[in-house]
């Protein structure tokens, strides 16, 4: 059984607070990428699928982002479920300043012109529908056109800040 809530310890809604409570809270983690003068892409813990007809997913990015500009007017973005041995790609794709697409990153042009990662648990390349403003962010919607779910492994989790893999 568990305890009631203390209301007495409730605290005033903050950007701290927020990162704090989302910490506890378990994630996939996915990379989205789009083309532009060059191919960009950051890691994602937002992804969420809204519609399954039709194919609608959502991701969130900031307005500060590196890949916003390229994210803000691409048609297409590519959605990368990965796998709890993508780690380090992860990490890289994360880190501000990070050649994400040189070594070792492995990555195609797929559909649409969009980059694909390689050995990835699954993949979905998706037309974006819409960019709804949110504080200082968007939540960009995107309907699949194809992909492939047939990568092997288990997926990569975040949770307190960290990449992790499930345990049996």
């Amino acid at each position: 059984m568990t305890a009631t809530p203390d209301l007495r310890t409730a605290r005033p809604a903050t950007p701290d607070l927020l990162r704090s409570v989302f910490r506890q809270h378990a994630a996939g983690v996915a990379v989205i990428t789009a083309a532009g003068s060059a191919p960009v892409g950051f890691t994602a813990t937002s992804l969420t699928s809204v519609s399954a007809a039709p194919p609608v997913i959502s991701f969130g990015i900031g307005l500060g982002a590196s890949s916003w500009p390229t994210v803000a007017e691409a048609d297409h973005v590519g959605v990368h479920i990965l796998g709890e041995h993508q780690a380090d790609l992860a990490a890289t794709f994360a880190k501000s300043g990070a050649d994400r697409f040189g070594a070792p990153t492995r990555w195609f042009e797929g559909p649409e012109g969009v980059p694909v990662l390689d050995g990835v648990l699954a993949w979905l390349v998706c037309k974006v529908i819409a960019r709804v403003p949110a504080g200082d962010h968007r939540i960009v919607l995107a309907e699949a056109v194809c992909g492939d779910p047939a990568g092997a492994g288990r997926p990569l989790l975040y949770h307190q800040g960290r990449f992790h893999g499930l345990r049996d």
